[in-house]
This record gives C-alpha cells, sequence and structure tokens, in this order.
C-alpha cells in the first residue's frame, strides 16, 4: 500500500491497490493550497478590522470557495477511500473529526452563501457554525498532518511533503496578493471630510457647528453621502418595509419642510446664514455636519440634507445623546461598506447587499439600546433660545421630553408600568423586515414577527400631502386616526387610557327660561397625550373649542369658534397655543423665535389634568327677529321667536391644525390659497330644555 507521498511501502501487500491522494499528486496540492487560502481568509473576516481588504477577503473566499468545492470533494472523497480499510489509528480518527468538521463547513458555508444571496439577512448560529466547524477541522487537520509527517520524516517521504507545503503557501500567498490588488483598485468612495474654504466659524473652531448643540465624533466634517443613502435601506431588499413607513414622516422632510425653510430663510437674511445651524441639528443634519449651512449655499442645504432630512443613518449613527436639548447629540461616521451607495439592480449593489448580509457585524452597529431610551428622543424633541441666539438669554421652547418625564405615565424605574416615547410614536407593527424581533425588551421576543414603525405618528397632516411624498396618503389617513386616539396599540393597553386624545365633557343645566342666561362649560381632560396638548411649536399651532347653540328648528342662537372665509378664528376663540414675544413686547407670530426673549400668553394641558372653558349663552326671548348679534363675543343675546317649549341643542368639538393661517400666508403666499388641514380631535352633545314663558 502506498503511503503519503504516493510510492508502494515494501512492508505492505503488494497488491494492495495505489495509493491516489498522497503528497505529490497535483490534486492534493491544489486541495492544500484551496484549504490554507479559504482558513486564513476565514480567520480575516472573523478576527480582522472592518476594512476594504476584509471585505474583498470575504468576496473572494466565497468566490474560491464554490470553484473549489469540486475538486476538494473529489479530493476528500478520494482521499477516504485510500484509507478506510485501514485499521484505526490517532491518525485515521484525526482524519476521520477533520473530515466531519470540513463537510460541516462546506455545508454551512453553502448555506450562509445562499442566505447572502437570496435571504434578506443571514443566520447567526450558521456563522457561528461555519466558524466552529473551521476551528475543529485545522484543530484535527494539523495534527493529523504532522504525525503523519513524522513518522514518515527520515524516508523519502519529506521530500513531495515539503513540495506539498511549499504549494499551499503559495496558493496562500497569492490569494492574498488577488485581495490586495483587488483593494487597490477599489476600496470604497473617498470620502472628503472638510469644511468648505468659506466656512464661517462663528463662534470658534472648537464649535464649528454652534448655536447647534450638535457635534460630530471628530469635531470635523462630515462628507454628505456618508450620512445619506437611505433610498439603499430600502431597495436593498431588507428594510424597504421601515423605509416605505420612513418616506411621508417628519423626520424624512424635516429639511424639506416648506414651511421650515420659508423661516430659515428668513433667519438667514437677518442673522446671517450661519445662525441656522441652531436649526439643522434636528432639522437638517447632514447639511450641518457637511458644513453646507453657510453663504452661497441654495435653501442652505446640500442635495442630501434637503431631501433626507433625517436619514437612516444620520438618526443610527448617534452614539449618545443628552437631555438638555437643542440636538445635544454626538454623531460618528458609519463605516463604509463596498458599494455603498450603488444603484439597484447594478452588480456592486447585488455585492454590497451579500457583504452586509453575511458580514453584518459594522452593519448591526448602527442599532443600539440607546434608541429605547427616551433620553434619545430628548435630544432633539427639548428646545431652548439662548443668548447665542436672541441676545438677551435662555428661554424654554417646546419641551416634550420633561413634560412625559414629570407626568403619570413615567413610572421611574419600572418599564412595565411607564408609557414610553416609542411605545406610543413606533407602535410595534406585523413585520417581514430583518429587523424584526427584539429579546432585549421586557415584552417581546426575537421571534415575535414585529417591528417599531418608522412613521413617527403625531400631528402632522399637512406637510406630507403638500409634498405629495409616497405614501403620503396613508399616511395622513393615519395620522388624522392617531389624533382622535382611535389607533390602538396592543402593546400598551393595559396601562394606556381609552378613548379619545383629549376628552370633552359639556355642563350646562337642565333646563332654562327665555331670556335667563344659560351657563355653559366645557371641561376637557387631557386622556392619553404624553407630554402637554398640543405640543411643539405653540406660537404655530392652534387647537380650538368650537361651541354651537341651535333651537329646534335649527336656527343659530350662540356660536363661538368659526373661521372666516379666509380660514381665521374669530376673535374671541377659546384657544391652545402661545404668543410669544421680543424684547420689545412685540408678538412673534412669524415663528421668528431668534428674537424671543418670553411670552404673554401660553395655554395647554399638562397629562392627565384638565382645563375649563366658560360660556354664558342667552336663551331666546321671544319678539320679533332681530340681527344684534356681535361676532367675536362669546355672550351673544338673539332676540328670535321663541317657542313655549323645545330644546336647545349645545354642541362642543375640540379642533386642531398644524399652522395657523397667518403663519401659511406669511411663509407660502396668501395668493396660494393653502390652510392646514383642521382634525375634529373631540366632540361633545347635550340638550337644554326651554321652559314655558311666564304669563
Amino acid at each position: 500500500m502506498e503511503g503519503f507521498h504516493g510510492k508502494r511501502m515494501s512492508s505492505f501487500d503488494p497488491s494492495s491497490p495505489a495509493i491516489r491522494t498522497g503528497w505529490a499528486p497535483l490534486l492534493a496540492r491544489l486541495t492544500a493550497g484551496a484549504f490554507a487560502f479559504e482558513l486564513f481568509s476565514g480567520l480575516a473576516i472573523t478576527f480582522g478590522p472592518f476594512h476594504p481588504t476584509v471585505q474583498w477577503s470575504l468576496l473572494v473566499h466565497t468566490l474560491a470557495g464554490l470553484l473549489l468545492l469540486a475538486p476538494l470533494v473529489w479530493y476528500f472523497a478520494r482521499h477516504w477511500r485510500d484509507y478506510a480499510s485501514q485499521a484505526l489509528s490517532d491518525v485515521l480518527l484525526l482524519g476521520y473529526v477533520g473530515l466531519g468538521a470540513l463537510a460541516v463547513c462546506v455545508f454551512s458555508g453553502l448555506a450562509l452563501t445562499w442566505q447572502g444571496v437570496l435571504a434578506e439577512r443571514s443566520s447567526a448560529w450558521l456563522r457561528y457554525t461555519h466558524l466552529i466547524s473551521t476551528l475543529l477541522a485545522l484543530a484535527a487537520s494539523v495534527p493529523h498532518v504532522f504525525i503523519a509527517w513524522h513518522r514518515r520524516r527520515a524516508s523519502d517521504f519529506a521530500r513531495p511533503a515539503a513540495g506539498w507545503a511549499i504549494h499551499s503557501a503559495a496558493w496562500t500567498v497569492a490569494g492574498a496578493v488577488a485581495v490586495a490588488a483587488l483593494t487597490a483598485g477599489y476600496s470604497g468612495v473617498k470620502y472628503r471630510n472638510e469644511f468648505p474654504r468659506d466656512y464661517n466659524y462663528l463662534y470658534g473652531k472648537d464649535r464649528p457647528f454652534a448655536p447647534s448643540l450638535a457635534r460630530t465624533s471628530t469635531n470635523g466634517a462630515f462628507d454628505a453621502r456618508s450620512l445619506a443613502g437611505s433610498a439603499t435601506c430600502g431597495s436593498s431588499g431588507c428594510h424597504k418595509q421601515i423605509y416605505d413607513e420612513w418616506q411621508p414622516s417628519a423626520h424624512r422632510y424635516a429639511a424639506m419642510d416648506p414651511v421650515f425653510q420659508g423661516i430659515q430663510s428668513v433667519m438667514a437674511k437677518q442673522n446671517g446664514p450661519e445662525s441656522t445651524r441652531y436649526c439643522g441639528g434636528c432639522h437638517d443634519p447632514i447639511s450641518l455636519f457637511s458644513g453646507t449651512k453657510n453663504i452661497f449655499v441654495e435653501n442652505l442645504t446640500g442635495l442630501q440634507g434637503y431631501n433626507e432630512g433625517i436619514s437612516c443613518t444620520a438618526c443610527h449613527s448617534i452614539q449618545k445623546t443628552d437631555i438638555r436639548g437643542n440636538a445635544n447629540y454626538t454623531i460618528s461616521q458609519p463605516a463604509e461598506y463596498l458599494w455603498q451607495w450603488g444603484d439597484a439592480g447594478t452588480p456592486g449593489a447585488f455585492a454590497r447587499n451579500f457583504l452586509i448580509r453575511t458580514y453584518p457585524a459594522e452593519h448591526n452597529r448602527l442599532s443600539k439600546r440607546v434608541f429605547k431610551k427616551p433620553e434619545y428622543c430628548a435630544a432633539c424633541h427639548k428646545q431652548f433660545i439662548d443668548q447665542e441666539v436672541n441676545r438677551v438669554g435662555r428661554v424654554q421652547l417646546q419641551n416634550q421630553y420633561d413634560n412625559w418625564a414629570a407626568s403619570h405615565w413615567n413610572k421611574k424605574g419600572d418599564s412595565r408600568a411607564t408609557v414610553e416615547c416609542r411605545e406610543c410614536h413606533m407602535p410595534l407593527v406585523d413585520s417581514t423586515d430583518p429587523a424584526a424581533g427584539d429579546e432585549t425588551d421586557y415584552n417581546r421576543n426575537a421571534k415575535d414577527g414585529k417591528h417599531r414603525s418608522h412613521r413617527f405618528l403625531a400631528a402632522n397632516n399637512f406637510v406630507p400631502g403638500l409634498l405629495n411624498l409616497d405614501g403620503s396618503k396613508q399616511h395622513l389617513e393615519l395620522t388624522g386616526k392617531w389624533l382622535r386616539g382611535e389607533i390602538q396599540i396592543p402593546e400598551i393597553r393595559n396601562k394606556w387610557a381609552e378613548g379619545p386624545v383629549v376628552k370633552l365633557r359639556i355642563d350646562a343645566p337642565q333646563s332654562v327660561a327665555p331670556g335667563q342666561k344659560l351657563p355653559v362649560r366645557v371641561i376637557l381632560v387631557s386622556n392619553k397625550v404624553g407630554h402637554d396638548y398640543p405640543t411643539g411649536p405653540l406660537d404655530m399651532i392652534q387647537s380650538w373649542v368650537e361651541l354651537r347653540v341651535v333651537d329646534d328648528t335649527g336656527r343659530t342662537i350662540f356660536v363661538s369658534g368659526r373661521r372666516d372665509e379666509r380660514n381665521f378664528l374669530e376673535p374671541g376663540t377659546f384657544l391652545f397655543k402661545a404668543e410669544p414675544v421680543d424684547q420689545y413686547g412685540n408678538l412673534i407670530d412669524r415663528h421668528n423665535l431668534w428674537e424671543m426673549v418670553g411670552v404673554r400668553y401660553r395655554r395647554s394641558l399638562f397629562p392627565g389634568y384638565s382645563d375649563t372653558v366658560e360660556y354664558n349663552v342667552v336663551c331666546p326671548s321671544g319678539g320679533p327677529p332681530s340681527s344684534n348679534e356681535q361676532p367675536g363675543k362669546r355672550v351673544r343675546e338673539f332676540s328670535v321667536p321663541a317657542p313655549a317649549k323645545g330644546n336647545l341643542r349645545i354642541s362642543a368639538t375640540l379642533h386642531y391644525r398644524k399652522i395657523d393661517q397667518f403663519l401659511l400666508n406669511y411663509v407660502m403666499g396668501e395668493e396660494k390659497k393653502l390652510t392646514a388641514p383642521i382634525v375634529d380631535i373631540a366632540s361633545a352633545t347635550t340638550e337644554v330644555a326651554v321652559s314655558a314663558p311666564p304669563r
């Protein structure tokens, strides 16, 4: 029988078949070289840093494995057949163990390749199986080969063994050279992390993004491309569902919101373009960090920033946040996969998707537990003006976080009883997305088939339709339901409230005599809002009560809260909003918050609290009809014929609109005849009997 070197050994039966898988045959050397390259490239992928070289190693590793699969199987089949009849020994046992581990390695590698090409993601257990089986094959094969060589090292067996080793090393070096050449040929997009030459460091080079509190991990500029490209998340075949949700969301259109753009333009003209960096951290981070909020830049935003606002990577690259607000967060530049921004359907995009699925560790860094905390939202959903902006001093503006933190919805230290930001505004939805499942939440598991919605449903039912964004029709319908409190969230059903967002009740006497005053009270209770109602920039948001009293004939007896033909509210309307003022006492009515120093009026509902509106309505006293109605007054007397008996029907409705008409006309132009859609948040009705007139 032949030894490993391929020559017949005199101590064996001469009639034994020749062994064809020793050290010398070309097939053996090819197999050894392929195995060595696959081993070293696989270890580089597992333990090496995220780098274009390692990514190319993965691609070559996969391609070489597929091309060499046939000769590898052929060789080991023949090798097993050559030695299967021998008595079991330590060398043979190690060979069997190594062969079994290698078989597992091959099958798991094929499965991973299939997942990288056709599935949405690769399985972690398969990746671990592939690694462990590789290490086990190595652990068995090295002593298997070494013992065989050691026992025959004095014979002519050593010469072909040395050649075998040299060939193996040569194949490995050739593969490494090929990977190095490919890396030199293409190593990804070369980002230019530089500020424009004319960039104005208004607050010093140590604070390049001031007056925003946002900063980069390097305190320098980031190429806009590194934070954009959200479409690739949707076109990769992975996160399409989440991408479609994000498309009409307020996060997506934060920079191209025409109202924001109009106000930002005024701010730039009055205070210089650098002042708009105050807005950029929350509305337009891509432009802010690329240094685009500078002079001579149209719309003070780059193309990526304008179209994407708070993009996927801009949000998911935030490292840490602070509850101080004003975009007080630190963002890092995400590492780039090869062909990161390749168009869908191109070979580059195919390779990129394969890399992300089979080499996901770097991609998975974009998902962190910090997103689960309300403090993460506080970085932007808490705002103040300070001396750098208004030249006077600090003034607190919208502040959803502190409202929530001080409310009954926050049970400190008890997540099972607390209702958090994401549980309301990012409710769980049925999902086929790779992001589905989460075993780190107290009420979820890795296979729950759900992800958190990236619609970020809240109160803006105007801009998505105005811009005709993809999916805007469905988004606006859901926003209306959200505002009315009609969306059910099973996840928090046992700790959230039922019914409308704000409850509304009418308190009135059971009866009234003609000519008497009818006291009407409308009680409003914040029912299921996690912060003030309404919330956000209260100088531009309007929520008001419309009260209407009619008699049995349908004749209007009293009305308050109507809109005129130009969509302005009539004077005297009960209104939730704020009226900020500048240092001279002038009303801030153009959202010119950079001039704000305080407020002369502010009214909103704290979570769980109530407010009451009182009206005095005069019951009709009979007599001939007259028209002494005085628009704008809550107390009005109508002299109309009154029946001896009848009822007065009282209805109250709480309305909401995102932008008041004056500001909309100012920003967009009155000639466009735009008006923000109105949502009826809640309503109530009651009847009051009219007693018989005295004789």
